[in-house]
């Protein structure tokens, strides 16, 4: 008969084991996955704490514990940045300047229809730039807005906080700290998620599209008014 193995009591081991598992995981784990890793479950409580402690551990080192949207998850400090890009050597991907305006959008003033950022950046919103973003699992259909033809509402999904590093929407900075000189490439997590935040500044969310004579031509966008795309 199989003997049922004993519960662990030492927490030093118990950490040593949440810091296995975060280490091999690849992506961040939730508090609620990692207190099932024991028999019985641990108090989710406890596992916070020793959470905390591992990443006090771990303080002073290249790579760093962080807390994001999703859970917890191990990754490289900022610094050390240059040598992990060479491990791959392919640049993230770049997006277009009204894929990154409309992913502000979405970010700052979710839940948000087609309608709604056609009416901010004064121009229409392709189907591609929503597609992009739901594509890359940054954005989401979360509801229908109950007016006529219900047009989908779109917000922002934790995969997206979790590439800038973040664990909830309240941490993104606000409008007026972002730099318009850091536009249109969010990097891929984690590596550079610390950079992440500052790729969503955006000219046209301080201003409306009156201030942008010729702009929706300079990007070869119909404007709004004369676009009819389905929102």
């Amino acid at each position: 008969m199989m003997q049922t193995a004993e519960p662990i009591s030492d927490l030093t081991e118990i950490k040593q084991i949440l810091e296995a598992a975060l280490l091999v995981a690849g992506e961040p784990v939730h508090v609620t996955q990692l207190a099932r890793l024991f028999e019985p479950a641990l108090d989710a409580d406890l596992v916070r704490r020793l959470l905390d402690e591992l990443r006090a551990d771990w303080s002073g080192r290249k790579v760093e514990l962080v807390q994001v949207a999703s859970g917890w998850r191990f990754q490289g400090r900022p610094d050390v940045q240059t040598y992990l890009d060479r491990l791959s050597p392919e640049k993230p991907p770049r997006y277009s300047r009204a894929v990154m305006e409309t992913l502000a959008i979405i970010a700052y003033q979710q839940p948000v229809t087609r309608g709604d950022i056609e009416a901010i950046r004064g121009v229409a919103v392709s189907t591609n730039v929503v597609k992009t973003l739901e594509d890359r699992q940054w954005v989401e259909v979360v509801g229908h807005r109950e007016t006529p033809g219900r047009p989908a509402l779109y917000a922002t999904t934790k995969t997206f906080l979790d590439d800038l590093g973040l664990r909830s929407l309240s941490e993104l900075p606000p409008l007026a700290e972002l730099d318009p000189s850091h536009l249109l490439e969010i990097p891929n997590a984690p590596t550079k998620a610390t950079e992440a935040p500052l790729a969503l500044a955006s000219p046209v969310l301080e201003s409306s599209a009156a201030a942008e004579p010729g702009a929706a031509a300079d990007r070869g966008e119909p404007a709004a008014s004369e676009a009819q795309a389905l929102h």
